[in-house]
């Protein structure tokens, strides 16, 4: 069966992520394309309820392990609930972080092997990865402090991460460069420029334009 197309979406806290994924999924809702959205931590009932244990600001004393094996956790229903249905129905697929963002984050940020976490990728991903990954590229202290300042807006309490220093996303950034210069399916995107110019960079690797 003629599967429709995963595209995956990294980069740092205060990137602009959430920004760009609603405009592509706008300029996809206006052309009637299907699409789905889902998020990681999150996407399922499981997933959400994962969400709220990893982001909350108050989860304390969380091992670098057990946050990695609960992202995969909430990885495993999203690819079975939501990922590969939709997919098998043809839509695209857009999906706020998948594998990179371990790899980022608990392997480089925290430390842990990376061939672990390439078989962990394997056992719960199987077959399953993006056809583009656009990486909003920033310097971490700019989408430090523009996540802090989201935060005092936010409904919901998703701090945990933004409380890590500036050394941790240094470590994280320079991390996704790396997987970028290693893997062509990673779209390295400068995400300081206009929310527009981002927008149309983002259409054009797409080949929506």
């Amino acid at each position: 069966m003629t599967q429709g197309r995963f595209v995956s979406f990294e980069g740092i806290e205060g990137c602009g992520k959430t920004t760009q994924i609603g405009l592509l999924s706008e300029y996809l809702k206006q052309r009637s394309i299907p699409h789905l959205i889902t998020r990681e931590p999150g996407g399922t009932a499981v997933g959400e309820g994962i969400r709220k244990i990893l982001l909350h600001s108050e989860t304390l004393h969380l091992t670098a392990a057990s946050e990695l094996l609960l992202f995969y956790a909430s990885r495993s229903q999203n690819i079975l609930e939501k990922i590969k249905p939709a997919l098998e129905r043809k839509e695209m697929v857009i999906c706020d972080r998948f594998y990179h963002a371990s790899m980022a984050y608990q392997g480089f940020g925290r430390g842990i092997p990376l061939d672990f976490i390439h078989k962990l990728t394997d056992l719960v991903c199987d077959g399953f990865r993006p056809e583009v990954t656009m990486l909003l590229d920033i310097d971490p202290e700019v989408g430090l402090a523009r996540a802090r300042a989201r935060n005092h807006t936010r409904i919901e309490d998703e701090g945990r991460f933004e409380k890590e220093n500036l050394e941790f996303y240094t470590r994280v950034r320079e991390g996704y460069l790396e997987l970028a210069s290693q893997d062509e399916r990673i779209q390295l995107i400068y995400a300081d420029r206009p929310v527009e110019a981002v927008h149309q960079h983002i259409l054009t690797l797409l080949g929506l334009l």
